[in-house]
C-alpha cells in the first residue's frame, strides 16, 4: 500500500515536471517569434526590457526559467500580455481609462515553476497600457523549489488564512489583513501554513513600463 502511495506522488511530480518543461519551452518559443515578428534584434528588446541580452537569451533557449515579474517585463516590452505568452491566446484588451475586474472574468494562469495547488487569477489583464499586474492567489501548503527574484516592488496583502512568508533569508507569519510591501529583486516566497489554503492579493509594478 505504502509502495503503491509513494509511486503515484513519483508519477505525479514526473507529471507535473514534464508538464512544466513543455510550458516553459512554449513560451520561450513565443517569445522568440514576437521579437522576430517585430524584426528585433535580442539587444533591441534588452534595451526594452532593461534585461541583459545574455539572460534573454537563455530564455528564449530554454535554459532559463523567466518569473512571472520578467516575463511581464518582457512582455511589456514586446507590446503584447505576459497571459498571451504563457496561453498563446491573444488577450483583447479594452482601451478604457478605467477597467473593472467582475469576478466571474477572473482568468487563471499557470505560473511557471509555482508551488503545487497554487493558483494565480489576472483581474487586471484587459487594461491597456498598464503600470501594474494584479493577481488573486491562493498559496500552496509547500514552498517553491526556488525562492523569486525579479525587479521591481510588490504588494501582497492577506486575504483569508495564515501563511509563512520568506524574505531574505527571514521569515514572517502572515495573517488576514496584514500587508507585505517589499522590493522584489530580493528571494522571496510563500505558503499556506493554516488549516485552509491562504488567498492573497499580489500587486507587483513594471519598472520599464513606469519610467
Amino acid at each position: 500500500m505504502f509502495a503503491d502511495s509513494k509511486q503515484k506522488v513519483i508519477m505525479s511530480q514526473t507529471q507535473n515536471k514534464n508538464s512544466g518543461e513543455a510550458l516553459e519551452k512554449a513560451i520561450a518559443k513565443r517569445i522568440r517569434a514576437k521579437r522576430v515578428e517585430q524584426g528585433w534584434t535580442l539587444d533591441q528588446l534588452a534595451a526594452k526590457t532593461a534585461l541583459s541580452k545574455s539572460y534573454l537569451s537563455q530564455i528564449e533557449n530554454s535554459d532559463k526559467t523567466p518569473t512571472l515579474g520578467t516575463l511581464t517585463k518582457i512582455a511589456f516590452g514586446l507590446g503584447v500580455d505576459a497571459i498571451s505568452l504563457i496561453s498563446g491566446e491573444e488577450i483583447q484588451r479594452k482601451q478604457e481609462k478605467i477597467s473593472i475586474g467582475r469576478v466571474k472574468e477572473r482568468l487563471s494562469i499557470t505560473h511557471i515553476g509555482a508551488a503545487p495547488d497554487s493558483i494565480y487569477e489576472s483581474f487586471s489583464f484587459n487594461k491597456s497600457n498598464r503600470f501594474m499586474d494584479s493577481y488573486i492567489v491562493t498559496v500552496s501548503k509547500e514552498f517553491r523549489s526556488q525562492p523569486l527574484m525579479h525587479e521591481g516592488q510588490e504588494l501582497v496583502f492577506a486575504l483569508e488564512g495564515t501563511t509563512e512568508f520568506y524574505y531574505d533569508g527571514q521569515t514572517y507569519i502572515v495573517e488576514e489583513g496584514d500587508a507585505l510591501y517589499f522590493d522584489s529583486n530580493r528571494p522571496h516566497m510563500s505558503r499556506s501554513i493554516g488549516p485552509k489554503l491562504a488567498k492573497v492579493l499580489m500587486v507587483f509594478c513594471n519598472p520599464v513600463q513606469g519610467e
